[in-house]
């Protein structure tokens, strides 16, 4: 069913809200960004009628048999730790969140929003369509419990991103990406009020809202991780941050600065480098190429350096297979690949989980679309923990003073839809 829309930014809110009160939803959200690749403006998947739940193993193995028994839409997530399934490693770090390595469901209800139509898949489109009309716009003043806590003090992430620089320096590794978890226990919070503020704070093309029964990701993403459309395969990773401001004619020198320092140059090449050679893996010989390198894309909180990578995707690689042949993104490990993901599980304190992986969905026909989960908060409302992390890229060239301001920086929305100030956090003790 595909009804015309008044407003489509509220019925998409009352779409979200009345999804919420399911078990299991997922709400993909591009906030009316034009992006040449999209293929709407929001997802809206509520309801089970399969679902698959998986740790690292044989997870990808799974999925391939859960999609053929799921043909249409489906939508999940890949968690990091599946890195322990596609290459010989291990991840013993603090996790307290106990996400799944990987969940994908087949939806009851798919709610799609294409500019001023709504599109209604359901055995019952009509009483799903008449209960999102009913449904109010979730907004609470519910107060934020949480006591942020962070795993490394000032000094001790600056003296762990040096020692970090001299594997550089010894050739062990190019780049790296470098993580610490910002945490919670004993944390109260609305998840999908926390994501409204979060949204509105931090407007991103790449947005998501999923809630797996107890658990929920607030994501506020502005990077795909890859995407099929056709036979085509396209990866868009983001090496290179900078903050805006208020005032014009800085914003415009922040900007420009961005695009000239050679520590983001060299970043944003190494991982362009690395995913063009994960993409041969399941690209047809020959086809792999770089379609923007360096694009400079402004966001609410930060610039961001974005470079396109796409290939024709050879026919015998299954859309599965062509995932795990690219898992974990390049802009999320460092190069090369398996040398960086050993050294960050040694000096990292955290499991990353779903952090770091990614959210999205496979369609009816055939394609499929990823962010990176990054800006997000994940929090488990059973035993009460909440946690975000943020990264920066560790390379010879890096300041360690400067990365640290990085991951605060790409920490403030989140802080600021928790009602929290950006100020020195304690760390655990």
């Amino acid at each position: 069913m595909i009804v015309a829309l008044n407003n489509p930014e509220e019925f998409k809110q009352k779409a979200i809200a009345w999804a919420n009160s399911f078990d299991v939803a997922c709400c993909l959200n591009s906030n009316n960004f034009t992006d040449k690749y999209g293929k709407f403006e929001a997802l809206i998947a509520a309801g089970i009628k399969g679902e698959l739940t998986a740790n690292a193993g044989n997870a990808f193995e799974q999925l391939t048999h859960f999609r053929q028994k799921h043909p249409g839409w489906i939508t999940g997530f890949f968690g990091y730790n599946l890195k322990n399934e596609v290459e010989n490693l291990s991840s013993a770090n603090h996790d307290g969140l106990n996400f799944p390595d990987m969940y994908f469901f087949a939806p009851q209800h798919i709610i799609i929003i294409k500019g001023n139509e709504a599109e209604v898949i359901s055995d019952d489109a009509n009483s799903v369509l008449k209960s999102i009309e009913q449904a109010s716009i979730h907004l609470t003043d519910q107060p934020v419990s949480a006591h942020i806590k962070t795993r490394f003090s000032k000094d001790e992430y600056l003296q762990t991103a040096n020692r970090i620089k001299q594997h550089i320096a010894r050739g062990d590794i190019y780049v790296t990406n470098f993580c610490q978890e910002f945490y919670a226990e004993d944390a109260l919070i609305d998840p999908l009020s926390i994501y409204s503020k979060l949204n509105n704070i931090s407007p991103n093309p790449f947005s998501s809202y999923f809630k797996l029964k107890d658990k929920y990701m607030t994501c506020a993403s502005p990077e795909r991780f890859m995407a099929k459309r056709g036979d085509k395969l396209i990866s868009q990773p983001i090496k290179g941050t900078a903050k805006r401001s208020d005032n014009p004619t800085e914003d415009e020198a922040n900007k420009a600065l961005l695009r000239s320092q050679i520590k983001e140059l060299q970043e944003n090449v190494m991982i362009v480098d690395l995913v063009r050679n994960d993409l041969t893996r399941s690209a047809k010989q020959g086809t792999v190429k770089t379609e923007e390198l360096f694009g400079l894309y402004s966001f609410k909180q930060v610039h961001q350096m974005i470079s396109t990578v796409v290939c024709e995707k050879d026919k015998t690689i299954s859309n599965v297979q062509a995932i795990k042949n690219t898992f974990p993104m390049g802009s999320m490990t460092g190069a090369p690949k398996l040398s960086a993901m050993q050294l960050m599980e040694q000096y990292e304190r955290s499991k990353r989980g779903v952090y770091s992986g990614a959210i999205g969905y496979f369609s009816a026909d055939g394609d499929f679309d990823f962010n990176v989960v990054i800006r997000t908060l994940l929090y488990n409302a059973t035993n009460k923990y909440l946690s975000f992390q943020t990264g920066s890229a560790i390379t010879f060239n890096a300041d360690a003073e400067q990365e640290y301001e990085e991951c605060l920086l790409k920490a403030k929305a989140i802080l600021e839809a928790l009602s929290q100030l950006l100020t020195d956090l304690p760390p655990e003790r």
